[in-house]
């Protein structure tokens, strides 16, 4: 009998879960785990208390893309409507788009120095 972590369980009961909700069988496929226990995990993941469901990083993504062109208070709906602090998705926004950032945007400041074109100053 395979023996998974708790992590590996936490993923994909979070694929079966909204706002994912993908079909218990394509995970099943997916992972090489029967369907039998994916419902078994999603149980036990139901049937905890104050458990909140893990977002895949897609779920993640979706969620970012999902409330990006919204105002606030509609932000606000939707987090309240999908169980997510508006501090939660704005990580999630930050942790989207800072891979993409330039060195520049980051937020870390360039000396004068570093900032400078190694052929300012210099002629031919």
């Amino acid at each position: 009998m395979a023996s998974y972590g708790q992590e590996f369980k936490d993923r994909a009961v979070a694929r079966l879960l909204p706002p994912e909700s993908a079909p218990v069988d394509v995970v099943s496929r997916e992972i090489s785990v029967s369907v039998a226990t994916l419902e078994r995990w999603c149980s036990d993941a139901l049937s905890m208390p104050g458990r909140a469901p893990a977002w895949t990083a897609a779920a993640r993504l979706a969620a970012v893309l999902t409330t990006a062109a919204r105002d606030e208070a509609a932000k606000s709906a939707w987090c309240r409507e999908h169980g997510v602090y508006p501090q939660e998705l704005e990580d999630w926004k930050v942790a989207t788009t800072q891979p993409l950032a330039s060195p520049g945007e980051l937020g870390t400041p360039k000396s004068a120095k570093e900032g400078a074109s190694p052929h300012q100053g210099a002629r031919a």
